[in-house]
């Protein structure tokens, strides 16, 4: 109720009661369909625009100064992933891209935090730590800052943990971890493997029904499992299922998950990637990169076939001789390479490793791309989910 004037005077009040920021009214916009016009004078029922109150936020009651209670409000959902954002320090950086700098990833994390409710950050001393609800708002962060100009390194996503105290009234504290209820409609000849992949991510079905000759299936799935999920839903329901979550609470950890990724392959020279070298690592596992990609030490560029890491060398040319030698002119023929995308990266690469997000192209590193510190972190071994449990119990 009452009217908001053009030059009156101002409050914003946060949920808590308390008075965030005040100000005084210098414009009011107001909407009618899809225009807006400056206008002086605005009552209850208009959708309007403000200026002159900077650090109000989502939940806030913007108000007279006399008002000292805010009105109801709906909480937005708490962040439950959470992903380390870095400047690009590889070999290559600078090269693609023209936004660089600490100062402009950070200028531009906190404008995305004041138009979208759902986000934190937290500056750290080597990164901000970006909180969200589920890795495709990151993945439409990274993307809409890729295509800025923006040159970053991030993490692989975590589920955000919390300690509560234990059942049964004792003195201890529990892990707990956020759970979301997922829905899925299929048809019923792709239920059976929607059923086995999420049974591996640590799912509890709850119910089996059909709608409209479809099946409708629902879960209870830990955030963890349901990380990278998404790509490997399309790919077992032939692209015609549908797949919607919404979180559920808090319940007490279920225990580590199987990791099917096996290790990586990792470069241990700077140059342009040669069909020579790559017909040699071919058959060690599966590659990321073609002749001629940009490659340097540290950089993964496939994916093992065993469990440990291998170094190789993808830049190695052919030695040039004027002796002939049967064989000597055979065209080498490599198996066509799928450059996974950004989703898919997310939830691939392993705790030590980052994406390097660039204009032009979104590469897999190590974190650490001296093979000597590598080893040494390796020693100290615990993967960051086993690191955060230990600091909460």
């Amino acid at each position: 109720s009452g009217t908001l004037r053009s030059g009156d005077a101002i409050k914003s009040i946060a949920p808590d009661g308390t008075t965030a920021v005040e100000g005084r009214c210098t414009k009011i916009l107001l909407r009618q369909g899809l225009d807006q016009f400056a206008v002086e004078t605005a009552g209850a029922g208009d959708i309007v625009s403000i200026a002159g109150i900077d650090g109000a936020s989502v939940n806030h009651t913007i108000c007279a100064p006399g008002v000292t209670e805010s009105i109801s409000f709906i909480p937005v959902d708490a962040p439950t992933i959470s992903m380390m954002f870095y400047v690009n320090d590889s070999p290559l950086a600078g090269k693609e891209g023209k936004l660089l700098t600490t100062q402009l990833i950070r200028d531009r994390l906190l404008r995305e935090c004041e138009i979208n409710p759902a986000l934190r950050m937290l500056e750290t001393a080597d990164g901000f730590e970006v909180k969200g609800r589920g890795e495709l708002q990151m993945g439409v962060l990274i993307e809409t800052m890729r295509r800025e100009g923006f040159e970053l390194s991030v993490s692989p996503p975590r589920v955000i943990l919390r300690a509560a105290a234990a059942d049964g009234g004792g003195s201890g504290l529990q892990v707990m971890e956020p759970v979301e209820e997922v829905t899925v409609d299929c048809d019923h000849e792709h239920a059976g493997g929607v059923i086995e992949q999420l049974g591996y991510r640590k799912a509890n079905m709850l119910s089996y029904g059909e709608l409209a000759g479809r099946a409708r299936i629902v879960f209870e799935v830990p955030t963890r499992g349901l990380l990278g999920y998404p790509a490997q839903f399309k790919s077992d329901t032939s692209g015609q299922g549908v797949l919607n979550h919404l979180l559920k609470g808090y319940e007490p950890y279920k225990g580590a998950l199987e990791r099917p990724r096996k290790g990586s392959i990792i470069s241990t020279a700077a140059g342009e990637c040669t069909a020579y070298a790559l017909r040699d690592i071919e058959p060690r596992g599966r590659l990321f990169v073609v002749p001629g990609d940009a490659v340097y030490p540290g950089m993964v560029v496939g994916e093992h076939s065993r469990d440990a890491d291998l170094e190789v060398n993808p830049v190695k040319a052919k030695q040039l001789t004027n002796i002939r030698a049967a064989g000597k002119e055979d065209t080498i023929r490599l198996t066509p390479v799928i450059a996974p995308g950004l989703e898919r990266l997310m939830s691939y690469i392993q705790d030590d490793e980052v994406i390097e997000v660039t204009p032009s192209v979104i590469r897999t590193r190590k974190k650490q791309l001296d093979p000597n510190k590598r080893k040494a972190a390796s020693r100290r071994g615990g993967s960051v989910d086993a690191r955060q449990l230990e600091l909460l119990q």
